[in-house]
């Protein structure tokens, strides 16, 4: 049976330490959507975040990862990452595999994922950011790191992202004029 309850802060920040990977912590008021979040974004420097916990019709979970400001055409992606038919998986499930609740997902949260259920995507564009801004396991603080050290985290963790540049939605056509 895996484990729910999410790490402490002490707990992440020392796997982080023992990696070698330098991050930084800023605690704020609970934040569960990434509007919310935007008034946050301007105090922390960085490439801000969003997360989709995501399940395709044949079981597998994702947890994808991009900006912030990002739509993500999740037909496109699936058929990126070579996936059946997206739909968004449950709080319970969210809660099962990676320990977290909603408003809480981060890509940290593979640290509680011991039998390696859910595949990360991560946007290469954030794979090349100096920093990134994701939530520490709770949705109370923004931890920073680089890219290249959430890929070096996520691998430690056993859970290589797949990197690619996840597609956005194209903007829907304006009605022509007559």
């Amino acid at each position: 049976m895996t484990d729910t309850s999410a790490p402490s802060d002490s707990r992440l920040h020392k796997e982080l330490a023992s990696a070698g990977i330098a991050f930084d912590q800023v605690d704020h008021d609970a934040v569960f959507t990434v509007l919310e979040s935007s008034a946050l974004e301007r105090g922390i420097p960085g490439a801000h975040t969003k997360n989709l916990f995501l399940k395709d019709a044949s079981g597998q979970f994702y947890l994808v990862t991009v900006l912030a400001e990002k739509q993500v055409d999740l037909g496109a992606l699936r058929h990126l990452v070579g996936a059946a038919r997206f739909s968004f998986g449950s709080a319970d499930e969210m809660a099962e595999l990676l320990g977290v609740t909603p408003g809480s997902v981060t890509p940290l949260a593979a640290i509680n994922d011991t039998r390696g259920r859910v595949q990360l995507v991560l946007d290469e564009v954030l794979a090349a950011q100096p920093r990134v801004n994701v939530h520490p396991l709770r949705n109370t603080a923004t931890l920073g790191l680089s890219g290249l050290d959430l890929v070096r985290m996520l691998v430690r963790w056993r859970h290589a992202p797949l990197i690619v540049p996840v597609p956005n939605k194209r903007p829907a056509a304006e009605p022509s004029q007559i």
